[in-house]
C-alpha cells in the first residue's frame, strides 16, 4: 500500500514538472515569436510612405462691420456648417466693448470673433474706412487668408460654402466695384496733388480683396489722411437735423468716404489692371424712396419679411451682368473663363426675413445644403 502511494506520489511530481517545462516552452517561444514579429513590423515600417501632413488650404476671411450683433447670425451659422475643412476665418468690427458669446450670439463660430482695437464708427465719415482697416490688419495676422471679403450685418450668402469658395478663389484679382465718380460736388479739389481728380473712383464698399491688395491698404498712410481731412458729411436738410448748420458749411464736403477710398486708393497705385471691376455683394438702390432729393439713392432698399421669397432670391441670382453708365461700360460677369452669375451675397435683409429665407429658400432640407 505504502508502495503504491510513493509510486502515485512520483507519478504525479513528473506530471508537475512536464506541465510546468511545457508552460516555460511555451512562454519563451511566444516572447520569441513576439520580438521577431515586433522587429520585422518595425522593419517593415521603415520601408512604409508616411502619412502626407496636413497643409491648411488656403482660407477666406469673412470681414463683418456690425453695429453691434449679428442680427442674421443663425443663416450664417448654417453656411459656415458647410465647410469640413474651415477654410475660413471670422472677424467682427462692431462697437467698442461688445463680445460675441453665448448671451449675444446664437453661433458659436461668432465666439470671441470681435477685433479688441474697434472704434466708434459714424455713418458718412471716415472712421468707417478706419474700420475696414483695423478689419483687414487684424486678419492680414493669419498668413492663411488669402482673400478677404467684406460684409454688412445685412448679407446673406446666396450659395453653399464651396460654390463661394472655388468662385473667388479661382482668379487672382479682387472683386472692387469701381468707376468714375462725375457726380458734381463729390470730389474735393483740396485732395489734389495726393488724390487727383482722374483717380477719383467710386463704388460699393463690400469688396473681396487679395492679399497684396489688403496690404496695400493697411500700409497706406497717404490717401487715409486726406480723406480724413477732406472728406467729411455735409449736414443734412433742415428738417433732419436736430442742430443748426455750423457757421461755415463750406468746411463740410459730403464724399462718401467707404464708397470711394478703396477704388481711388488702387487706382492711385495703378492697380486697377488687378481688379475686377465689380462687386459681388448686390444691393438695390430705390432712388424714388426719399422725398428729399439729397437722401435719394443713400440707403439701398430693405428687404422685409413679406419680401424674402424665392422669386426676389431668384432674381438677383439670375443677374449676369452689370452697366456702367459713367464709363458707358457693361461689365459681363464671369468665373473660370466662363459666363457667370453676377452675385455671391445679397443685402440688406432684415432678421425675419433672413430667418424667412433660410426656411424657403438657402437651407430648405435638414441638411442644411444651399443650393448651387
Amino acid at each position: 500500500m505504502q508502495r503504491r502511494n510513493s509510486a502515485q506520489k512520483r507519478s504525479g511530481n513528473r506530471w508537475r514538472r512536464n506541465l510546468f517545462v511545457l508552460v516555460l516552452l511555451s512562454f519563451c517561444f511566444g516572447s520569441l515569436l513576439l520580438t521577431q514579429t515586433q522587429t520585422q513590423f518595425a522593419q517593415i515600417k521603415r520601408f512604409m510612405p508616411l502619412p502626407p501632413p496636413f497643409v491648411q488650404k488656403p482660407k477666406i476671411a469673412f470681414l463683418f462691420i456690425a453695429r453691434n450683433r449679428l442680427p442674421l447670425d443663425v443663416v450664417w451659422d448654417a453656411f459656415f456648417k458647410g465647410d469640413k475643412e474651415r477654410r475660413f476665418s471670422i472677424y467682427i468690427h462692431s462697437r467698442p466693448g461688445f463680445l460675441f458669446n453665448k448671451k449675444t450670439t446664437t453661433s458659436a463660430f461668432f465666439y470671441g470673433r470681435q477685433i479688441s482695437d474697434s472704434i466708434q464708427v459714424d455713418w458718412g465719415e471716415a472712421s468707417m474706412i478706419q474700420a475696414e482697416h483695423l478689419l483687414l490688419k487684424n486678419a492680414l495676422n493669419d498668413t492663411n487668408n488669402e482673400r478677404f471679403v467684406f460684409l454688412s450685418d445685412s448679407c446673406v450668402p446666396l450659395y453653399n460654402f464651396s460654390y463661394i469658395y472655388e468662385y473667388i478663389m479661382s482668379t487672382s484679382t479682387s472683386f472692387v466695384d469701381s468707376f468714375a465718380d462725375t457726380k458734381e460736388g463729390r470730389y474735393n479739389p483740396k485732395m489734389h496733388p495726393v488724390v487727383p481728380v482722374d483717380h477719383w473712383r467710386k463704388g460699393s464698399q463690400w469688396v473681396v480683396l487679395t492679399r497684396k491688395h489688403a496690404e496695400v491698404v493697411v500700409n497706406d498712410d497717404v490717401v487715409l489722411p486726406v480723406f480724413q481731412q477732406h472728406c467729411r458729411r455735409r449736414s443734412l436738410p433742415e428738417f433732419w437735423r436736430e442742430k443748426p448748420l455750423p457757421v461755415d458749411a463750406s468746411k463740410e464736403h459730403n464724399c462718401i468716404p467707404d464708397e470711394h477710398y478703396v477704388q481711388t486708393l488702387l487706382a492711385r497705385e495703378g492697380l486697377e489692371e488687378e481688379i475686377t471691376r465689380r462687386s459681388l455683394t448686390h444691393s438695390s438702390w430705390d432712388l424714388s424712396a426719399s422725398k428729399d432729393r439729397e437722401r435719394r439713392g443713400w440707403h439701398p432698399v430693405t428687404y422685409k419679411m413679406a419680401d424674402a421669397t424665392p422669386m426676389l432670391i431668384q432674381s438677383i441670382k439670375d443677374i449676369d451682368n452689370i452697366y456702367y453708365e459713367t464709363e458707358y461700360r457693361r461689365e459681363w460677369c464671369t468665373s473660370k473663363d466662363q459666363p457667370s452669375k453676377c452675385f455671391l451675397f445679397a443685402r440688406k435683409f432684415t432678421r425675419p426675413a433672413a430667418h424667412r429665407l433660410l426656411n424657403l429658400v438657402l437651407y430648405p432640407n435638414p441638411a442644411l445644403k444651399l443650393e448651387n
